[in-house]
C-alpha cells in the first residue's frame, strides 16, 4: 500500500541506507534475495538527496572475526561483515556520495546491534545536522531496517520508509511484511521513487 511521503526531500530531512553491503547480496555470505535490486533504485535516492545538498548517513555491519552473532559462537548468522574484508564493503555500484557519513555498528565481539542507533553515535550526528526526518531504506527489511526505524521513531525522528530500497531474509514466510506492518505500527510511512521523483 502506498501512503504519501507528506512532500518531497527538504531541509531537515537525511537519507539513511542501512547496511548495504556486499555480504548482504545474493552471492555473498548472507545474501538477501533480490538485494541486489534495492542498488539501482537506492541510487536514485541518492542522486536526489546530494542535488538537494541533503545529508546521506549509510551504516555497516562492521564485525570482528569472532562475533557473537555468529554460528561458532552459538549465535544464528553465518561469518558476515568481517571488519575490512570484500563482505562488509559497500555495495558495488552504489553511488555513495565523498561526504557520506558511514556509521559502523555492532563492533565488538560481545554485542549484536541490527539497528544503526545501537551503540552509534548516529543520533548525535543527525541532531548535530539539525535533522528531524529520515528516509530510509537497505537491507534487510526483518532485521536492520526494521529495528534502524523503530528505534529512530522512539527516538522522536519522523521517518519514511522507502518501501522499493528494501529487500527481506524471509527466516519465515510473511517476515518481510510483518515488518512493514510493525514499523507502520510505530509510526513510520512510506514512500517510492514515483511519489519523490520527477521521472
Amino acid at each position: 500500500m502506498h501512503e504519501p511521503a507528506h512532500g518531497t526531500p527538504q531541509d531537515g530531512d537525511a537519507l539513511v541506507i542501512v547496511d548495504l553491503q556486499r555480504d548482504f547480496l545474493p552471492g555473498g555470505a548472507l545474501g538477501v534475495a533480490k538485494g541486489d535490486a534495492v542498488i539501482s533504485v537506492m541510487n536514485d535516492y541518492l542522486a536526489l538527496f546530494t542535488e538537494r545538498h541533503l545529508p546521506v548517513f549509510a551504516t555497516r555491519d562492521w564485525h570482528p572475526a569472532d562475533h557473537c552473532s555468529f554460528v561458532a559462537r552459538g549465535g544464528p548468522w553465518p561469518p558476515h561483515c568481517i571488519a575490512g574484508s570484500v563482505g562488509a564493503a559497500f555495495a558495488e555500484g552504489l553511488r555513495l556520495p565523498a561526504d557520506a557519513v558511514v556509521i559502523s555498528k555492532a563492533t565488538s565481539s560481545q554485542k549484536d546491534a541490527y539497528s544503526g542507533f545501537s551503540a552509534t553515535d548516529l543520533q548525535a550526528r543527525l541532531r548535530a545536522a539539525g535533522v528531524s526526518r529520515l528516509f530510509i531504506g537497505g537491507l534487510a527489511t526483518d532485521y536492520c531496517v526494521l529495528q534502524t526505524v523503530k528505534d529512530a521513531r522512539a527516538l522522536g525522528f519522523n521517518v519514511v520508509v522507502l518501501r522499493d530500497a528494501i529487500a527481506a531474509v524471509e527466516a519465515k514466510p510473511g517476515d518481510g511484511q510483518r515488518a512493514i506492518d510493525e514499523m507502520r505500527a510505530a509510526g513510520a510511512t512510506f514512500t517510492e521513487r514515483s511519489a519523490l521523483l520527477p521521472y
